[in-house]
């Protein structure tokens, strides 16, 4: 087993051979650019680990591994013409560096070259890999939809927030690590389990980035500290104050998360200290345990030693506990 820096330079390698030198250049050149912007390289590490976990040489879910990076830059490619974003990781996106029309075929194409990677796998598990792909990428789709349909709705509840950012987030999570035990040929029991590791995880992870994105260090954090309550989205945190606060004070939040303002300190403050002080900071926190929890439970029925158990506890404790 090797540890998550090694992982992701073994897949940085990999991706290097993926780069498109051929025409039209104005429909490749925008993915080599998104796939070099970087990241976390959380899900395709997930791939290599769970194929190691359940016996596989990590080499051998490289293909896969890519595949899921390159959907998830194709989704954020789209993502970002959607909320006409300027930037993505301290970058030009690719729709204001090129254009709006160049991102969508380029999207496009992405997410046909995340299929053709399966190809290179024996007909078995290129149909396992492809049926996993095909229903994770519509739960995606559909997530995407219901943060659209929030942001013009007063009446989100928190079990319909925690659907969309299972089905947006926290699906590919539980995809990447069910990729590797598919090409491990673990057992269907064991694919399904750890799919259902990486989706509780996922879950715990988008729930700890919208804590860190109000409350996190913006040194560490590597985005603007404040940005989804800039944006007035209706996150964890501003749903569990809503429910907490007394019928004047909900009315105040209300009414800040009406204000349009690209840069706003006062309503950053404000904001915060109403999620501070009606315990939906704390609850936050409590819920990202709680799903981390559900996570490390599922790892006990995994047909694994306790030596790998631990390495999946290890890396899942690592990203809950981050700044970043």
């Amino acid at each position: 087993m090797l540890s998550t820096q090694e992982y992701q330079e073994v897949f940085t390698a990999h991706l290097k051979t993926f780069a498109i030198l051929k025409d039209p250049k104005n429909l490749y050149n925008p993915i080599d650019y998104i796939l070099e912007l970087g990241g976390k390289r959380l899900r395709p590490v997930l791939t290599l680990l769970s194929a190691e976990v359940f016996d596989a040489d990590c080499k051998e879910a490289l293909n896969a591994a890519l595949s899921i990076e390159v959907f998830h830059n194709f989704s954020l490619v789209h993502d970002d013409i959607m909320d006409d974003a300027p930037l993505r990781r301290g970058k030009q996106t690719v729709h204001e560096k090129w254009n709006i029309n160049t991102g969508i075929l380029s999207g496009d194409a992405m997410l046909i070259m995340a299929y053709q990677l399966f190809e290179k796998y024996k007909p078995k598990t290129f149909q396992s890999l492809a049926k996993l792909f095909s229903r994770t990428a519509l739960k995606v789709c559909e997530g995407q939809q219901y943060d659209i349909d929030f942001e013009t709705r007063d009446d989100v509840t928190i079990p319909e927030y925690i659907k969309m950012i299972e089905y947006k987030t926290a699906v590919l999570v539980g995809a990447a690590m069910k990729m590797g035990a598919i090409v491990a040929n673990a057992s269907i029991e064991d694919q399904n389990r750890i799919y259902d590791f990486g989706r509780l995880l996922g879950v715990a992870f988008q729930l700890q980035d919208d804590y860190l994105d109000a409350f996190g260090n913006p040194v560490t954090f590597g985005k603007q500290v404040g940005g989804d309550i800039i944006e007035n989205k209706k996150t964890f945190l501003y749903l569990k104050a809503i429910a907490f606060l007394d019928p004047a004070k909900r009315k105040q939040l209300q009414q800040l998360f009406t204000v349009n303002l690209k840069e706003n300190t006062d309503k950053i403050n404000t904001a915060k200290a109403f999620f501070i002080e009606s315990g939906a900071a704390d609850a936050t926190k409590k819920e990202i345990e709680s799903y981390t929890i559900k996570a490390f439970s599922v790892l006990d029925t995994l047909s694994i030693s306790e030596y790998k158990k631990e390495i999946l506890r290890e890396f899942g404790q690592g990203l809950m506990t981050r700044v970043v």
